[in-house]
């Protein structure tokens, strides 16, 4: 129960990441997109930057500060590698960004987490 509960936050704070994202004008090219190697939460584009997004929703702001570490950041790098060519065309760039969010915070946008 408590997990199923934990997946239906996951996925209430993805869709208010997308809002928040779109709102910021980047366009939504996937969501939930599975690959061998991981899941990727959000795939979104603006201009010539695609960027593979981590979103990380946690009961209270406090929560935040350790939502993300490097194991979950190379797995989302790994996951966005394998499906990169997919999304990104003709020179555009990529990287991976992460998305916080708590109740009565504003997101916290991550631009560029991870960089090898």
């Amino acid at each position: 129960m408590k997990r199923e509960l934990a997946e239906k936050h996951g996925r209430s704070g993805e869709g208010r990441a997308a809002l928040w994202l779109q709102m910021k004008g980047w366009q939504v090219l996937d969501r939930r997109r599975k690959t061998p190697l991981g899941e990727i939460d959000l795939i979104v584009k603006r201009g010539r930057v695609v960027a593979f997004v981590e979103v990380k929703w946690r009961a209270s702001a406090a929560e935040l500060d350790h939502a993300i570490d490097a194991r979950r950041l190379s797995r989302v790098a790994a996951a966005a590698e394998a499906v990169a060519h997919e999304y990104a065309h003709d020179g555009e760039d990529i990287r991976i960004d992460v998305l916080l969010l708590a109740p009565g915070t504003f997101p916290r946008h991550i631009v560029n987490a991870w960089q090898p």
